[in-house]
């Protein structure tokens, strides 16, 4: 069918709605009819050659063989599909014998669509067609719609034929079919303000996916081979993928493809299911239901995998079936990585709830096939916008997904696509290629290509789409991939670079600073210990106003203060309000302030400096005194009257022997000489072995990123100590990130103008104003 074929049968198609149901429906429910009958009108013309073949075969297995059950292999047979329909009547039948009875036609519809078999039903029903047909015949307009949809003058079926006036109506082919499926779609979702990127990818899109993950393989494809896609909306993906290798004239893939795919929306479900029976497909590889929720092929490994993931989308009411508090469940998204000091452990291989799309990547992950099952291993084409390259700190689910996957080698290419290519947004998106069985020469490289600027202009928009590839950049892109080398000319629209896995990560490191602390007893700085921490604001507010009344009976305000909870948004619910009416919620603080005055007493005004000789002194006065101060209360007091001070002494935290075994533990543990110490935090004494580690600072503290090709060690000296001197490295705090910056590794430099051109170009201007200046003024 040629392209002009193709639209005007769309238009005829998208005019019925206008003819038919405009006063019946509302515009956004124009799809509820005109998809789920362009469904049935194709498979009614797909039985009707075999219709009185399969009639026959219910009268036999009926009246000759007496079964009761009747046998679906044999009039799956009788039919040619793994479709069929029992029943006597057809579309073409229902709208010629059709009379003024409504409830008559809507008998005879019914019992047609009662005669499908059960696949065909389950479409039926994801389509509520049977109380679709009641509503419009209730409306007076089911016949006018079958009369639509039988007119000679439009041709659903696979043969050509003629219209009454004997022009030819062109064959429709399965692929074709494909294509006004998703035009409708498109189309429907447009009027509607809907996402149509939701339901189907650009068809040139699909295009270079496929050839991107058939195109290394050609000839060497095993015989049978399956495709998957766990996200298939109306089936384009699996459509073209099937279609490239066997119809493409440079392919010509002579084996056997089974197709599978998973989607969740009722009605594009109905529709994939449909056209992969109108191909006698296996309609049972295609599943309904949440492929995050549920692990439907769970025992099945795929050759190729190709898909658009919904990007953007929470997946915050799927989290129960993945997630137990903490615990990820779902082994799918449970993954093995080494931390810093080589050890292997389970980490979370789950994005924020907000984006759920490198989920159906990990999806697609766990389903790849060993290259010794097939001998060329798994494919994977999966489209992502850009927070999949970069979302996700060092440690986080995000991040923990493409280190596990570019660290076992998985990660081929990358191809960032030119903007507004899809339908439902602008932005910027991504195609990753995964290959668990790299060639020698892409074993340990990632092959970044950026084609944002190849593309070439539609002459009218559809949707955000104002852009797409033409078959020649799609080839363009291809080769250079297959060619596996980077770019040599920087003005060419395609640039392509390549980098080894470990470019792209890097430790995340704390750089700690010690704490300095200047301390001095005041009033303003005891009075926060008269009151519970969690608290603080509405005791604060009731001492202001009933002074020492708090330490002996406030239950005689309790009204009054429940009222002023309201008032002033203390946000306290009732057991809370019963906690600050009693009594021992203000006794312990107060007994905390009273034991502080005490100290100052002894301690008095001057301000302290050296922190560790403060600490020594509270702890003698405790002693001495018996007050009674637990170690939680002492730092408490201290906490309350001590800040950060640069020409502070540093508080200690620790001073402790390392020698021997414990010594040679620690330098093993942090892979450096005794002499390095320092450079974690480990600072000797004048005595021998004795060493002092500081209380840090977390105001203070710094993160570093670190590329994993260079050591932690070396770039703090290199980059951070000879800025600040007193800081030392966190080993423990080490995490291992991944990234991907495409406009990092592809960024261009601009220089900027001479002089001499900015001073021409301000002269112009100056030139130009002149002008208009004495045109005003003469005018």
């Amino acid at each position: 069918m040629t392209q002009t074929s193709h639209n005007k049968l769309v238009s005829f198609i998208w005019s019925i709605a206008d003819d038919c149901l405009r006063d019946v429906y509302v515009r956004g429910k124009y799809r509820d009819i005109i998809l789920p009958f362009v469904v049935l009108r194709r498979i009614d013309s797909l039985l009707k050659p075999t219709k009185e073949a399969v009639l026959e075969e219910v009268r036999f297995q009926k009246e000759d063989l007496g079964q009761v059950e009747l046998d679906p292999k044999g009039l799956q047979d009788a039919a040619g599909y793994v479709f069929y329909n029992t029943s006597t009547w057809t579309m073409e039948k229902l709208k010629g014998t059709a009379t003024n009875s409504q409830q008559k036609l809507v008998a005879n519809f019914e019992e047609y669509l009662n005669g499908f078999s059960r696949n065909v039903k389950e479409i039926v029903e994801k389509f509520n067609l049977s109380a679709q047909v009641r509503h419009m015949a209730s409306k007076d307009v089911l016949l006018d719609v079958l009369e639509k949809f039988t007119s000679p003058y439009i041709n659903l079926t696979p043969v050509e034929t003629n219209d009454p006036e004997g022009r030819p109506l062109p064959a429709l082919s399965n692929l074709g079919m494909g294509y006004v499926f998703e035009e409708l779609i498109r189309k429907f979702n447009e009027e509607n303000n809907e996402e149509a990127g939701e339901h189907f990818t650009p068809r040139e899109v699909i295009q270079l996916m496929t050839h991107l993950v058939f195109e290394p393989l050609k000839g060497n494809l095993p015989k049978i081979i399956t495709i998957y896609d766990p996200a298939c909306g109306s089936g384009g993906m699996l459509t073209e993928s099937e279609n490239y290798l066997i119809e493409d004239e440079n392919f010509q893939y002579k084996g056997d493809v089974y197709l599978y795919g998973k989607e969740i929306n009722d009605e594009t479900y109905a529709i994939c299911k449909s056209d992969m029976m109108i191909k006698g497909k296996d309609p049972e590889n295609i599943r309904v239901g949440s492929t995050l929720s549920t692990n439907e092929f769970s025992d099945t490994r795929f050759d190729f995998m190709l898909s658009n993931p919904p990007y953007g989308k929470s997946w915050s009411s799927e989290q129960k079936y993945i997630r137990d508090g903490r615990d990820v469940i779902d082994s799918r998204f449970q993954i093995k990585l080494k931390d810093y000091w080589g050890n292997w452990e389970t980490v979370d291989a789950t994005p924020r709830s907000s984006d759920g799309q490198l989920l159906f990547l990990m999806e697609m992950v766990d389903k790849m096939k060993a290259p010794t099952a097939n001998k060329i291993g798994s494919r994977i084409a999966s489209v992502h916008n850009g927070s999949s390259l970069f979302t996700g700190d060092a440690g986080s689910g995000e991040s923990n997904i493409r280190r596990y996957i570019i660290e076992n080698d998985l990660l081929d290419a990358i191809v960032q696509l030119p903007n507004n290519l899809f339908y439902n947004t602008g932005i910027t998106t991504y195609i990753w290629l995964l290959n668990n069985n790299k060639p020698a020469e892409r074993k340990g490289f990632v092959q970044l290509l950026d084609a944002n600027k190849l593309y070439r202009k539609l002459r009218k928009n559809l949707g955000n789409k104002n852009s797409e590839f033409a078959p020649e950049q799609i080839t363009e892109i291809v080769n250079a991939y297959l060619e596996n080398k980077e770019s040599s000319e920087p003005d060419s629209l395609l640039q392509v670079k390549r980098f080894k896995n470990a470019d792209f990560g890097y430790y995340k490191v704390n750089i700690e600073r010690p704490k300095r602390l200047r301390s001095q007893f005041t009033n303003n700085a005891l009075e926060s210990l008269r009151f519970d921490k969690g608290m603080q604001v509405p005791m604060r507010a009731l001492f202001e106003t009933y002074g020492d009344l708090v330490y002996t009976d406030l239950s005689t305000h309790a009204e009054e203060i429940q009222k002023r909870n309201e008032a002033e948004d203390w946000g306290l619910n009732k057991k809370q309000v019963a906690k600050l009416l009693d009594l021992n919620t203000w006794e312990k603080p107060k007994a905390l302030y009273d034991a502080a005055l005490q100290l100052w007493t002894s301690i008095g005004d001057e301000v302290m400096t050296d922190f560790n000789a403060l600490t020594e002194k509270v702890d003698d006065l405790v002693k001495k005194d018996k007050l009674g101060l637990s170690a939680a209360e002492k730092k408490a007091i201290l906490n309350s009257i001590s800040e950060y001070d640069s020409e502070a002494e540093k508080v200690i935290k620790k001073i402790e022997k390392l020698s021997g075994d414990k010594l040679g533990k620690l330098l093993n543990r942090l892979g450096c000489q005794e002499e390095e110490l320092e450079l974690f935090g480990y600072y000797p004494t004048a005595n021998p072995n004795e060493y002092i580690t500081y209380e840090t600072d977390s105001d203070l503290r710094d993160t570093e990123q670190i590329p994993l090709d260079d050591t932690i060690s070396d770039y703090f000296i290199r980059e951070v100590q000879p800025h600040v001197p007193e800081a030392w490295i966190n080993l423990d705090s080490v995490k291992i990130g991944y990234e991907i910056s495409f406009n990092k590794y592809f960024y261009q430099h601009t220089p900027l103008r001479s002089l001499a051109e900015v001073k021409e170009d301000l002269l112009a201007l100056e030139r130009k104003a002149d002008g208009l200046l004495n045109d005003i003024l003469n005018f």
